[in-house]
């Protein structure tokens, strides 16, 4: 074999195997932004879902010199501890999503199921179970390295989670700063 075409075959197998290295980055970073976005959705929603006239007790149950408690009432919702009863379980309704690749072949995640249970138009996406469980073993790992920003973003009302949480504050979806925000 020739010299120069050793180089040529040695060059392609380069070109390939860093062709296949930035194919696999990049499904990793759409599945981090998926999960994310998904997450981010599923929070808003349960948050949603709660009687805006549910109130927690919060503070100190110490009594002060004075003989007063240091304890205020927070609407539930967005209480500490209504959020980290739903961080423990919202990785759950990843199982209702699907991948879909985008018009510029990034993978996005959408809803399947709807709320009320009842299946929507899955046309185009792929339901299988190697896409639920990594969707749902990323939205872990989101949830257990980012609990503290998690509840920080939904202890208060936001404007802009999806990107102020997972493209500025996570760099999750450094790319997807204008995804459109749709409805799920």
């Amino acid at each position: 074999m020739k010299s120069g075409t050793f180089s040529c075959l040695f060059l392609l197998i380069f070109l390939a195997l860093l062709l296949s290295c930035a194919l696999a980055r990049r499904r990793g970073q759409d599945v981090h932004c998926g999960a994310c976005r998904a997450l981010v959705d599923e929070l808003e929603w349960e948050i949603t879902q709660v009687d805006p006239k549910k109130t927690i007790q919060k503070g100190s149950f110490r009594i002060n010199p004075d003989g007063t408690q240091s304890i205020t009432e927070v609407p539930y919702a967005r209480s500490e501890a209504h959020l980290m009863e739903l961080l423990e379980r919202v990785c759950e309704k990843m199982t209702e999503y699907g991948e879909k690749t985008d018009p510029t072949d990034r993978k996005i995640y959408i809803r399947v199921l709807s709320r009320d249970g009842k299946t929507m138009d899955a046309s185009g996406i792929n339901i299988d179970k190697e896409v639920i469980s990594n969707l749902k073993f990323t939205c872990e790992r989101i949830v257990e390295e980012y609990e503290d920003e998690l509840i920080e973003f939904f202890s208060r009302e936001s404007q802009n989670v999806k990107d102020n949480l997972c493209s500025k504050r996570t760099d999750l979806c450094d790319y997807a700063v204008h995804i459109p925000h749709d409805e799920l």
